[in-house]
C-alpha cells in the first residue's frame, strides 16, 4: 500500500524548533483528564442535567427524553463534514439507559447546530513514555456501549467517526504528551495497539461509521513501517475510511507519511494578534500557517480539531486547555468565524470543533469557575457562529480539485 505523503510547497524550518509550551499544542494531561472533575468522575459528582439513582447510577433529566431530532440533509460523499468532537470518558457505574439518554441529548443539540457529523473521541491508556502496553481503562467505553451511541447518532442522520485518543495521565508531567512517546520495543507496542483497536473497529463496522481514526497526534511514531500492518488489519475489519489525525506542528513542518486514506489536522495555530483583531486578520494568520505546507485548495484535508478559549489572550495560544483568564466570548466566536472561512475558501473537507463532553448538558451555560474556556456549548455568540458556518450552503471540496 502506498504511503500517504502530503508534500510541502514550502516549509519554514524554524517551526521544528519552536518550543512546546502551554498553548502550542493541546495540553490534556493535567489532573489526568480532559474534563473538569465536576462533570468527569461519576464516583465524585453528578453529570450536569442528571440525578443519582439509589443504585449509584445516574439518570438523565426529563428534558433528555424528548423525541430525537433529525438532520436537515444527511452527509454524502463530496459534502463538507460539519461536526463536533464529542469526548467521552465513560463511567461503568452509568447505566446503559443513562448513556442512551445522553447520546440523544447530544444528537438533538448537534442537529440544532445544523451539524451533519460527529466524532466520538474516547481515551485509551498506556504506562509511561517508554511503555509497550496499550489497554482499556475504566473510562474507556466498551465496544458495545460505543456501538449503541453510534446507533443513536445514525438515527439522527449524523455521519460518525470513531476516534480513540491516548490518555496522558501516566506520562511525564513536565513534557509528557502522546506525540513524544518512545516505546522501548516498537514491535510489542504496535502489536498491543492493534489488539486494542480491533474490537472498536468491529463496533464501528457494525454501526456503519464513516471513519475510524487509527491514530491521533502520535508524532514520534509517524512514518514507522509497522503502521502498514496495523492499517491492513484495520481495513480487514472496517470497510469505511481509515484516517490519521496529525498535530498542527508536524503537519506544517514536513510530509506526514502514514498508510491511510485520509488526513486530518488538530489545528491550534497560534496567531499573535490582539483580542480585538478582525475576522479577516485571523483568516490571514491561519493562511500564513497553512501556506507553510501548501498553498491553495486543500480538499483532502479535514480540520479534525479546532477550538479556542473564550478568554482574553487566547489567540496567542488557542490550544491552552487549562488557563482561565477573563472570559471574552467574542474572541472565541471570531475565531470560529475565521476558521470556517478558511475551510470554505480552501475547499477543505470539513471541520470538527473541540469539543463537547459526553456527561454535560450542552444546553446549559458553562460554569466558568470549573469549565474549560474552550467549551463553546452554551455560549450564544459561539453557537451563532457555528450555526452560521454549518448552514452556509458551502458545497464542499468536491472531487475535481488537487490537494
Amino acid at each position: 500500500m502506498p504511503l500517504l505523503a502530503v508534500l510541502p510547497v514550502s516549509v519554514i524550518s524554524f517551526v521544528i524548533a519552536v518550543p512546546f509550551v502551554a498553548g502550542d499544542h493541546p495540553l490534556r494531561w493535567e489532573s489526568g483528564s480532559l474534563l473538569p472533575k465536576l462533570v468527569l468522575n461519576g464516583e465524585d459528582s453528578t453529570p450536569v442535567g442528571g440525578a443519582t439513582d439509589s443504585d449509584g447510577t445516574t439518570s438523565a433529566s426529563p428534558s433528555q427524553t424528548h423525541k430525537a431530532a433529525k438532520v436537515d440533509k444527511e452527509w454524502k460523499k463530496g459534502m463538507p463534514q460539519w461536526g463536533v468532537q464529542l469526548y467521552w470518558e465513560d463511567n461503568p457505574r452509568h447505566s446503559l439507559e443513562y448513556v442512551e439518554k445522553q447520546a440523544r441529548l447530544h444528537a438533538d443539540y448537534l442537529v440544532g447546530l445544523h451539524a451533519n457529523s460527529v466524532s466520538v473521541s474516547f481515551p485509551f491508556f498506556t504506562g509511561d513514555r517508554r511503555s509497550t502496553k496499550i489497554f482499556e481503562g475504566a473510562k474507556t467505553p466498551t465496544p458495545a456501549r460505543l456501538a449503541r451511541v453510534l446507533e443513536i447518532f445514525h438515527e439522527a442522520g449524523l455521519r460518525t467517526t470513531v476516534r480513540p485518543l491516548m490518555d496522558e495521565r501516566s506520562l511525564d508531567a513536565e513534557d509528557g504528551w502522546r506525540g513524544n512517546i518512545k516505546p522501548a520495543d516498537r514491535d510489542t507496542w504496535f502489536a498491543s495497539y492493534e489488539a486494542f483497536a480491533a474490537p472498536y473497529l468491529k463496533a464501528a463496522e457494525s454501526e456503519k461509521a464513516a471513519t475510524f481514526v487509527i491514530g491521533t497526534e502520535l508524532n514520534s511514531l509517524e512514518g514507522d513501517a509497522r503502521w502498514d500492518g496495523v492499517v491492513d488489519h484495520a481495513e480487514k475489519l472496517f470497510s469505511g475510511e481509515v484516517a490519521y489525525d496529525a498535530n498542527w506542528d508536524n503537519y506544517v513542518s514536513g510530509p506526514i507519511s502514514m498508510p491511510v486514506s485520509h488526513l486530518g489536522i488538530d489545528a491550534y495555530f497560534p496567531v499573535k494578534v490582539a483580542d480585538d483583531a478582525s475576522v479577516d486578520t485571523l483568516v490571514k494568520g491561519w493562511n500564513n500557517w497553512l501556506d507553510k505546507k501548501a498553498t491553495g485548495k486543500l480538499p483532502k484535508i479535514t480540520i479534525s480539531e479546532a477550538g479556542i478559549g473564550a478568554m482574553n489572550g487566547a489567540y496567542h495560544a488557542p490550544g491552552d486547555f487549562y488557563t482561565k483568564r477573563a472570559v471574552n466570548p467574542t474572541v472565541q466566536a471570531n475565531w470560529y468565524k475565521a476558521v470556517c472561512q478558511v475551510v470554505q475558501e480552501r475547499r477543505m473537507s470539513g471541520v470538527y470543533w473541540w469539543s463537547i463532553y459526553f456527561d454535560t448538558d450542552p444546553n446549559a451555560k458553562p460554569d466558568d469557575k470549573v469549565a474549560s474556556r474552550l467549551d463553546f456549548a452554551g455560549r450564544p455568540l459561539s453557537e451563532k457562529a457555528v450555526k452560521s458556518c454549518f448552514s452556509s450552503g458551502y458545497a464542499g471540496p468536491g472531487t475535481d480539485t488537487a490537494s
